[in-house]
């Protein structure tokens, strides 16, 4: 069983910056495809952007040049740098960690998944 901890969510104005942090528990952490979603009231949860095991990214169309998601093998860490936050960033954004990333980014499936932490944006 792997656990996910987001952080570092919280309230931001527009075009303000977030960097989001999840910690997983798998001592195996290396070998996870990891991937950050959100939800926002009202509406489906969305894929944001994902990192291979390898470290190579894939992100949404609407937030290529402003979010950047890297991770830290050491610390079992994936991060999520959020940049010019527009109001509709607004949402409950998870963590997901898969063997199979193209599960993970063509139909937002993965082995585990976190609790969320909130990102307001106001305008």
């Amino acid at each position: 069983q792997v656990q996910l901890v987001e952080s570092g969510g919280g309230l931001v104005q527009g075009g303000g910056s977030l960097r989001l942090s999840c910690a997983a528990s798998a001592r195996t952490f290396s070998s996870f495809n990891m991937g950050w979603f959100r939800q926002a009231p009202g509406k489906e949860r969305e894929f944001v952007a994902a990192i291979t095991s390898s470290g190579s990214p894939t992100f949404a169309n609407f937030v290529k040049g402003r979010f950047t998601i890297s991770r830290d093998n050491a610390k079992n860490t994936v991060f999520l740098q959020m940049n010019s936050l527009k109001p509709e960033d607004t949402a409950i954004y998870y963590c997901a960690a898969t063997t199979t990333f193209t599960n993970l980014i063509t139909r937002g499936a993965a082995d585990y998944w976190g609790k969320g932490t909130q990102v307001t944006v106001s305008s």
